[in-house]
């Protein structure tokens, strides 16, 4: 804005032109003094008269005083408007507005009647409010009454009387403010024009018989109610000395609830519930929700001074055996309790309009002044005395405390659920126990596994120390460290009678005859189909019991003491003691698992301790038992001499039958494990198995992976111990006319052999190979399982090469060889290894080369040299050895060599 002074003109001089007019005129600019957002804050803190007063000084401050948004706030600091009604309201006038145009175009555009008709059918926002405001401005005309600078002010459109002709309509103004948008105004001023005056003249009374709301409403229903009208429209006061007025409020109104809770506690020591209690609990209500009554009921309750009735916490311990706990009485007094609080379930739905609030909150005192009083000492005792005991109270009376919870029938209109109330109480009863209980858990159950497992590995020691006593307590210590070979040496040249477990043999018997009684016979002792493990409390072994006399030479204790350590192999860790620790360890878990249902930081604590029994229980299973006797089973098996053992007719070599039992067993185990997680940690959510950082999966895993590398080992073992028996059946049972018919047997004419088929020793180690490959089957996964039964055939493979090589194989024998080969080739056809059958096909066709006859010399030559034929498996040279084989090898030498290498070529 800017004004401007024009210079004064002196007689009847010409009229200036207009740039010398430009040139006098002085120009003033004139700015506000101060920024708008100052003085925007500075209404804020005006009083609602002032502001409406303020407002009338320019169009500007018109329009800061009457926005929107100043009126919102003053009716969201009483929590008087609701946003989404207020959305609500603005998009279905806006809908209207939209149908209106719509229809309007519909009929063909505008006509002489459509502003008129708009004006009628459209909500139209500004001139609603003016029609309003003419309505409102005639009807305090006519009343001649103005109220603290609203003059548009009523209550409702068409009231006809003040507020204080019709009190009951100051009651419920506050819940008849409508949330519209650009209506706040008028909507507080309704609030304002109400309460003000009661509110104002409140603040400044000298007395409490002085405020006009005691004379205004004479019943304290009223009263309260209109004292928690003046609270609430308290938060809209801004204006200077807002902090005097509201502190004169409070004290009015804790003169007031004093005054009520006076007449609530008479009619609290006189029991009247339908009388005094009920109402003057519902005026507190009214009034501030009723907080001190609620305090009042529930401090004074009868029930909280008569404990002793409901039960002594130490009966569970004196009725019950030495250390030893019974939870029978705690049960009884759980079912007193909920049958004395559902009653007073009851009284309180009839005093207090917010029963279950007050309910709860008794409850709650319950169980501070109550239950806690009852299961801290016992837990206490308990803990002192006897620890199996202690944990059995926790868990038992923790699931008596939930179910006490979860038998209460509380008041109508309750908003949380029984079993989250359930939850909260037990977890403050129990929350000051739960870290101590869940640590002595866990202690307690590790110390149980480890002394299991321990004691289990005392008795196989001692065991063991018993049987190597009985047979070497004769003889040096000193002399027992040494090799068995050494002590051999020393009785070599004895009759052959003093060996062990032998019988007299004539002196020509051969040599393989007389290594084979130094060692016992396994075939007295049956293999079970599955290990039988050693009873904790017998020192002997069922399956192989102690003769009735020692040996008295030292070579024949230490055989027989190696074929009780063979024979020890399938009890070197058991079912029973694995089954026991999954029992103890299901017990504690299940007893730890209930505290998970609480839920947060407690419910969490209980699932990691959950996982951590898990963990402990995998760990002493895994790497102290199951692993420790792998490590001897495998110890053992290195320890195997086939040539020390008298009786080979068996299809299976005792010790790695009983290994693969062995891995049976830790199959078992190791199911048992998995069977154990999914149902005691996966199924209800207590691990997660998708989590591969979850303590309790890494633990599964682990046990899992060391399983199969002691089983991969032992295997490995029990490969090289199949194969030492394969080359022993390989050397002692071939004949060396099996492959090379003497020649003087056809000059006296005895016939040929007719039988084409393969030899003895071919059946032998298949059956003794295929009956190996066929235990593992089902008791270990696929891939172990190929890798096993690859190696076995590589190995084989090889004993066989090496076989053939120890043999001299004529044309006549070659028919044996050849249906030897075969048989190998359909064996291993059935274990679906197309890369070792390769090698096997091989062998086949490498054993018709001593099929040809010694004429056909060139021939020969071109199958050697030829790599193709082979598959690769065997180059030129190594086909070329094994012709060396030949019988007549020195006579077809020459030809072979000349074909071979070109030497019959010719210059000419």
């Amino acid at each position: 804005m800017s004004t401007f002074k024009r210079a004064p003109q002196h007689g009847a001089a010409p009229k200036p032109s207009i740039l010398s007019t430009l040139r006098a005129t002085s120009m003033i600019e004139t700015k506000t003094v101060l920024p708008a957002e100052i003085l925007v804050a500075i209404i804020d803190y005006l009083p609602v008269p002032d502001q409406l007063r303020f407002a009338r000084t320019s169009k500007r401050m018109c329009e800061m005083v009457y926005d929107d948004t100043r009126w919102i706030a003053r009716l969201k600091s009483m929590g008087c408007w609701n946003e989404l009604e207020a959305r609500r309201r603005f998009e279905e006038a806006m809908k209207r507005k939209r149908e209106a145009a719509a229809r309007s175009n519909a009929n063909g555009g505008p006509n002489p009647n459509a502003a008129r008709q708009a004006s009628t059918t459209i909500f139209d926002a500004a001139l609603e409010e003016e029609r309003r405001k003419i309505q409102e401005s005639q009807a305090l005309q006519a009343q001649e009454l103005r109220v603290d600078g609203f003059e548009t002010l009523s209550l409702k459109p068409s009231q006809s009387k003040s507020p204080y002709e019709d009190p009951a309509a100051l009651l419920e103004v506050l819940k008849n403010v409508r949330s519209i948008r650009g209506h706040a105004r008028q909507e507080y001023g309704k609030v304002y024009g109400a309460l003000a005056p009661f509110y104002f003249d409140l603040a400044r009374a000298k007395t409490h018989t002085e405020p006009i709301v005691f004379k205004v409403f004479r019943d304290p229903e009223r009263q309260a109610q209109m004292l928690s009208n003046l609270q609430t429209f308290s938060k809209s006061d801004w204006a200077q000395g807002f902090l005097q007025r509201e502190t004169k409020l409070i004290n009015m109104m804790t003169i007031f609830e004093s005054a009520v809770l006076r007449e609530f506690e008479q009619g609290y020591e006189f029991w009247d519930v339908d009388g005094r209690m009920r109402r003057y609990a519902h005026i507190l209500h009214t009034l501030n929700g009723g907080t001190a009554a609620m305090d009042l009921f529930i401090q004074k309750h009868p029930m909280l001074n008569d404990r002793g009735i409901l039960g002594n916490p130490m009966d569970c311990i004196n009725q019950a055996s030495q250390d030893n706990i019974t939870l029978e009485p705690s049960r009884a007094f759980f079912e007193l309790l909920v049958k004395k609080v559902n009653e007073q379930s009851d009284v309180i739905g009839r005093i207090f309009p917010q029963s279950a609030t007050v309910f709860w909150a008794f409850v709650d005192k319950v169980r501070e002044e109550i239950v806690m009083e009852y299961v801290t000492p016992l837990l206490d005792e308990c803990h002192e005395r006897h620890m199996p005991s202690y944990l059995k109270a926790v868990s038992g009376l923790f699931e008596q405390c939930m179910q006490f919870v979860r038998s209460l029938v509380p008041p109508k209109g309750s908003e949380r659920n029984l079993e989250d109330n359930a939850k909260d109480i037990a977890l403050r009863v129990f929350e000051p126990h739960l870290d101590l209980y869940l640590q002595e858990e866990l202690d307690s159950f590790t110390k149980y596994a480890e002394r299991e497992v321990s004691n289990w590995e005392q008795k196989l020691s001692e065991q063991e120390a018993t049987v190597e006593s009985f047979y070497m307590g004769n003889f040096n210590r000193q002399a027992d460290k040494n090799d068995f070979l050494s002590s051999f040496k020393k009785v070599v040249m004895m009759p052959v009678t003093v060996l062990p477990f032998g019988t007299s043999k004539p002196a020509s018997t051969s040599a393989s005859n007389r290594d084979s009684t130094l060692r016992p016979s396994r075939t007295d002792t049956p293999v079970p189909s599955r290990p039988q493990t050693p009873g904790l409390g017998d020192p002997e072994r069922t399956g192989s019991p102690l003769p009735s006399q020692a040996p008295n030479d030292e070579l024949k204790a230490k055989a027989a003491l190696m074929a009780n350590r063979l024979e020890g192999i399938r009890g070197l860790f058991s079912i029973e003691l694995a089954l026991n620790l999954v029992h103890a360890a299901k017990e504690s878990l299940g007893r730890a698992a209930k505290f998970v249902t609480l839920g947060g930081q407690a419910g969490e604590e209980a699932r990691e301790q959950c996982e951590a029994m898990f963990v402990v229980l995998v760990k002493v299973l895994g790497q102290t038992h199951v692993k420790n006797g792998f490590t001897k089973a495998v110890d053992h098996l290195s320890r195997y001499n086939p040539r020390e053992i008298s009786d080979h007719s068996q299809t299976g070599v005792a010790p790695l039958v009983m290994f693969i039992e062995l891995v049976n067993v830790g199959d078992i185990i190791s199911q048992m494990i998995d069977v154990f997680y999914e149902q005691q940690l996966a199924a209800p959510k207590i691990a997660d198995r998708n989590d591969f950082l979850d303590p309790a999966g890494l633990a599964k895993k682990k046990f899992e992976q060391m399983l199969d590398e002691n089983v991969a080992a032992g295997l490995n073992k029990g490969i090289d111990v199949l194969m030492d028996e394969v080359e022993y059946l390989c050397a002692t049972t071939q004949l060396p006319t099996d492959f090379n018919p003497s020649p003087s047997s056809q000059e006296v004419g005895i016939s040929k052999d007719t039988d084409i088929g393969p030899t003895t020793t071919a059946k032998r180690v298949t059956e003794l190979v295929a009956s190996h490959t066929k235990m593992l089957t089902g008791s270990t996964e696929k891939t172990m399982l190929d890798v096993f039964n690859s190696e076995v055939g590589l190995r084989l493979f090889t004993a066989v090469c090496k076989h053939i090589k120890r043999q001299r194989i004529s044309t006549e024998g070659a028919v044996k060889l050849i249906a030897d080969m075969t048989m190998y080739f359909e064996y291993i056809r059935t274990l679906k290894n197309p890369d070792l059958l390769a090698y096997f096909k091989a062998l086949r066709e490498l054993s018709q080369i001593y099929l040809i006859d010694a004429r056909h010399a060139k021939e020969m030559a071109t199958i050697i040299a030829d790599g193709d034929r082979f598959g690769g498996i065997f180059r030129a040279e190594e086909v070329y050895e094994f012709a060396e084989r030949r019988a007549d090898w020195y006579q077809v030498k020459r030809d072979v060599e000349r074909a071979m290498y070109g030497l019959e070529c010719r210059i000419m």
